[in-house]
């Protein structure tokens, strides 16, 4: 019998509720079908992080363990490479053993190298075809470092004034998938699809913007409100889970200034989440035409909570466009890009680069707190959707199990029957951390193994219904995660033993998987005289 093909579909900078599936306002009829045809899961976890969360997802180890303990940026001496390291082995590269062919089309983030390949390149680390960017973010209508297999092909994009980067990833995906059936119809495939909306800038078609107009005039408090009741109607949430308050440096939106561009600004992200769920479409689509929708095992999420960076308006070009390379500083058309949250221009088109902002995160974010860089839950929960006919008998089902990251290549591993190799090119690979879920595919509950969490500091340890967070430089806090999974009422005060014990857990996860100290991470950058980027800088002194 043929082994099942897997469609692995990831989003970036994606909140918790936003698609209609998981309470949203946003229309993701695709999205939603295949939660009606599968599973949802209402307790997955990412990292909290672009880069790490992609290594994690890829690899089945924590992030840090692959060299990749922040982002993309290399630390020198005992810090981390930024780098996809040798001492790890990739979902693709593990498949290949299995006879599987391997294809990607997207953002990739997980390497040092910018512009010159090496061996953490998509084509080094498992792919047969590659197309997409090797750097985190930019603009969807130009982006920077856009690559066929080895090359660089940013001309396509600018000699083509339709190019549009969400939909070129869903059109190679389709390509992927029609030639694999012609070329290799007895053979099962592994697709990586990794969109970068809707990561600012915000970018979207007209026609897109349009569609929203008027859809979120209830304002930020209203709307977290209805979407906390859908998501308790759909059954993902307990209803004694209480609403977190509104960002305590957010206004009511009564108060809010500027509610037209705001509006525009949620009108655009949302643009950008129904652009991807366009292209998904027609994944499936080519799926169905080519007989393999029943036999694949789709998986869906988002690399992050949703994202509460400002672009602020003194950001200057250089940084963007030539330390970072996230950003061009003119259009294909030669018209200057005009950089920051400033309310006089409404975003959307090329010449923009603009974020939706703190209050529209903490919507995307509904019911949770926190963003995006923190470990709280508004910054780890991601949706996770799994559609396959042949192996899901449940239709429409919600799954409670609390899983993360390492998880996703535990269950492909599974259910493919396919090894985890013991070494890599003669390094030794570190063991697989995830375990997988197709248990819970069939409705077991197995004993879930303590989860552990660090970025910039910030950390948590999950034990049972119990977890302990920490918001850098701050204490520990702990929850009761079955009667406040909100995170409102914190128990350290009163459970001093407790906080005791699992801080002593998280230190010994620590050593053994390489977190390196933040203060130590500090060390090197004022060493080097690396200062963080823009929003790297925010958070520090948030």
């Amino acid at each position: 019998m043929k082994k099942p093909n897997i469609l692995l579909i990831l989003n970036d900078d994606m909140g918790y509720s936003d698609i209609g599936c998981y309470g949203g306002e946003i229309d993701t009829p695709n999205l939603d079908r295949l939660a009606a045809g599968g599973l949802r899961f209402s307790q997955f976890y990412n990292t909290a992080r672009c880069s790490p969360s992609r290594a994690s997802l890829l690899t089945g180890l924590h992030p840090h363990q692959t060299g990749i303990g922040v982002l993309t940026y290399d630390f020198g001496p005992e810090g981390y490479a930024g780098n996809l390291g040798p001492n790890c082995v990739t979902i693709p590269e593990a498949l290949k053993t299995n006879q599987y062919k391997t294809y990607m089309s997207g953002k990739w983030h997980v390497a040092g190298s910018l512009t010159t390949p090496t061996d953490a390149w998509p084509l080094q680390r498992g792919f047969d075809e590659f197309f997409g960017t090797i750097i985190g973010a930019g603009s969807f209508y130009d982006p920077n470092t856009l690559t066929r297999g080895n090359t660089n092909i940013e001309h396509e994009a600018r000699e083509n004034p339709d190019f549009f980067y969400t939909d070129a990833i869903s059109d190679q995906a389709v390509r992927y998938i029609r030639e694999h059936q012609q070329q290799h119809p007895d053979t099962p495939f592994f697709q990586y699809v990794a969109y970068t909306a809707p990561h600012w800038p915000l970018h979207a078609h007209d026609s897109d913007i349009a569609k929203y107009k008027g859809r979120f005039d209830a304002g930020w408090d209203k709307l977290r409100e209805q979407r906390l009741e859908r998501l308790v109607q759909a059954g993902l949430l307990d209803p004694a889970w209480r609403l977190s308050e509104r960002d305590p440096t957010q206004p009511p939106w009564p108060d809010a200034q500027h509610k037209e561009w705001l509006l525009r600004c949620m009108e655009v992200y949302a643009a950008q989440i129904d652009r991807m769920d366009q292209g998904i479409g027609r994944i499936l689509a080519a799926l169905e035409e080519t007989g393999q929708l029943d036999d694949t095992l789709i998986i869906f999420l988002s690399d992050n909570g949703a994202c509460a960076e400002d672009i602020p308006e003194g950001v200057t070009v250089d940084e963007l466009v030539h330390k970072l390379m996230i950003a061009k500083a003119h259009t294909r058309a030669g018209e200057p890009v005009r950089f920051g949250n400033i309310p006089e221009i409404m975003p959307g088109p090329e010449n923009t680069y603009q974020s939706y902002g703190t209050a529209w995160a903490n919507l995307s974010n509904t019911p949770f707190r926190l963003y995006k860089h923190w470990i709280h839950e508004g910054g780890i929960s991601t949706p996770l959707i799994l559609h396959w006919p042949r192996g899901i008998a449940e239709r429409g089902a919600v799954r409670h199990t609390p899983s993360y990251l390492p998880d996703i290549m535990a269950t492909i591993l599974d259910i493919t029957g396919t090894a985890y190799p013991a070494e890599r090119n003669g390094h030794a690979v570190a063991p697989l951390e995830g375990r997988t879920l197709q248990p819970v595919f069939h409705g077991e509950e197995p004993d879930r193994p303590p989860m552990f969490w660090e970025h910039e500091g910030n950390a948590a340890v999950r034990i049972g219904k119990w977890k302990l967070v920490r918001k850098y430089p701050g204490p520990w806090e702990l929850y009761d995660m079955q009667a406040d999974r909100t995170e409102l009422n914190d128990l350290a005060a009163a459970e001093p033993e407790r906080v005791r014990q699992m801080a002593a857990q998280y230190e010994q996860w620590a050593a053994r998987c390489g977190v390196i100290p933040r203060e130590k991470i500090l060390q090197l950058m004022r060493e080097q005289n690396s200062p963080p980027a823009f929003w790297e800088e925010e958070e520090e002194e948030a």
